[in-house]
């Protein structure tokens, strides 16, 4: 009859909890915030930019290069920063799991063996004497969740985990963007160095042909001493481009987790700079609420802000907590497990505090400034993304038409230098018209070199400001659930 008794007590607190623990949790319950996006880009100066539905999960392959593809998949694999975001992730999904322990009750066992000697002179019957005490048994405490303290702390760290992988999805981004941007660096310092070897042959050339007339009587020492300053001016410009090639390489090692150097073999290949598709679609601006990382760890951090107004709030109301314990006491090891050394107790504890000078209150109001700021950061990210897309969009068209132009006058500058050239050998020009054309030859096939990089630089950037690199709908990685849901178990 006893134990049936205590089974129905225990029954009853856990009865009592749950039904105490569903009433309405306090604070503001989570709306994520309607942002407004233009329909449109403001400008799509170029054609091959066209507003259609953009496939940039695997954007990086539009350049048609497997070193480039290799390179991407390795550096997803063993880049340490996107580690380092992995394992945030890993903090922060077990903070969200410790939250969601408090929903439990805590039920601790102990176990006491005690000796002791009772003082003779407190008058007391048996007073003097020794005794061993013998206890065991299990305690229990529960926190009943009544204005929903708890479950505002679990909504909060949950959002906290969602941000978390939003961050490193944010990492992985960022990444894609870097491996693409420093093979195209590499290209770009590749070209311009075999830009620059095969106008110093051309200028070796001119040198010769300056000698020889010199030494016929058809031209001036002042003619050999400009062509020979022109050509040590040109070698002196391929150092730097040696060393961009070299630094660009360890750059490249480093985003794959590698000591640099570890490439060399399979990057100082010179290798043409790859050259994006002719049409590019980049979507419309709504596609980047959805695919920018950053803006949806903002998004993540507003929740969670907000449901800290709710763990502020449940402290203005009354907090109850169950106990009880069950468990054998005797000073007898020999009867120890009989039934007459149960015991157990039952009870609760409501605590509610009734003043503190306001501080309840004020923390209130500190949660709801941080839910404001939190907002307004949402706000500035939305914009900063789509300010980023424009003037990406203007630089990536800019840098077409400027590299066409480029190509017209590296075309114009050859002709000059064969024609000039002829007319020197036949005495029909100066030699200063042979010089001025090397020089803009130079300048020109150089400045054509670079912006080929650019242009396919600039293309990774605009990938890179759409949140190019990964598929908002899989859920792979982490919690893809609606805003204000928890991830699941």
């Amino acid at each position: 009859m006893r134990r049936t008794s205590v089974l129905a007590c225990w029954i009853w607190l856990g009865v009592a909890g749950l039904v105490l623990a569903g009433c309405a949790a306090v604070g503001p319950d989570y709306v994520p915030p309607g942002t407004q996006v233009p329909a449109s880009w403001q400008d799509l100066p170029d054609p091959a930019v066209v507003p259609s539905r953009a496939d940039i999960l695997n954007w990086w392959q539009l350049f048609n290069d497997p070193l480039l593809d290799d390179l991407v998949s390795e550096a997803v694999a063993s880049n340490l920063d996107l580690q380092v975001a992995v394992a945030r992730v890993a903090e922060a999904r077990a903070f969200y799991e410790a939250a969601g322990g408090e929903r439990f009750p805590v039920v601790d066992a102990e176990g006491q063996v005690e000796r002791g000697r009772t003082s003779e002179n407190l008058g007391v019957i048996g007073g003097g004497s020794t005794a061993t005490t013998y206890t065991v048994g299990l305690g229990a405490s529960w926190e009943i969740d009544l204005f929903g303290r708890i479950r505002r702390s679990i909504e909060a760290a949950a959002a906290n985990y969602q941000a978390s992988e939003e961050d490193r999805t944010d990492v992985l981004v960022a990444l894609l963007a870097e491996v693409a941007r420093s093979y195209l660096d590499l290209r770009t310092y590749q070209a311009r160095l075999a830009v620059t070897q095969a106008n110093i042959r051309s200028q070796k050339e001119i040198l010769r042909l300056t000698d020889s007339r010199f030494r016929n009587g058809l031209a001036t020492g002042l003619d050999v001493a400009q062509a020979q300053r022109i050509l040590a001016s040109s070698e002196a410009d391929l150092p730097p481009l040696r060393t961009g090639v070299t630094n660009t390489m360890y750059a490249i090692d480093i985003l794959l987790g590698l000591q640099p150097g570890s490439s060399k073999a399979r990057l100082q290949a010179v290798q043409p700079i790859p050259v994006p598709p002719a049409r590019v679609a980049i979507g419309v601006p709504a596609d980047i609420l959805r695919q920018r990382p950053d803006i949806r760890r903002a998004e993540r951090e507003l929740a969670a802000q907000t449901a800290r107004i709710g763990v502020a709030t449940a402290d203005l109301y009354p907090y109850l907590s169950l106990t009880g314990t069950l468990g054998l006491a005797s000073i007898s090891s020999s009867d120890f497990f009989d039934s007459d050394s149960g015991a157990w107790s039952l009870g609760g504890i409501l605590q509610w505090r009734v003043f503190d000078g306001g501080r309840i209150r004020a923390l209130i109001r500190v949660q709801d400034a941080r839910t404001q700021q939190a907002l307004l950061l949402y706000e500035r990210t939305v914009l900063s993304a789509l300010q980023e897309v424009e003037s990406a969009l203007t630089a990536y068209a800019e840098e077409r038409r400027r590299l066409e132009a480029l190509r017209r006058s590296a075309d114009a500058s050859r002709r000059t230098l064969d024609l000039s050239t002829l007319l020197y050998k036949q005495g029909l020009t100066d030699f200063e018209n042979v010089l001025d054309a090397l020089r803009a030859v130079l300048s020109s096939e150089d400045s054509v070199a670079t912006a080929e990089g650019n242009v396919a630089i600039n293309l990774a950037v605009l990938y890179r400001t759409l949140g190019g690199g990964w598929d908002a709908q899989a859920p792979e990685g982490g919690p893809q659930e609606k805003a204000g849901e928890e991830p699941k178990e």
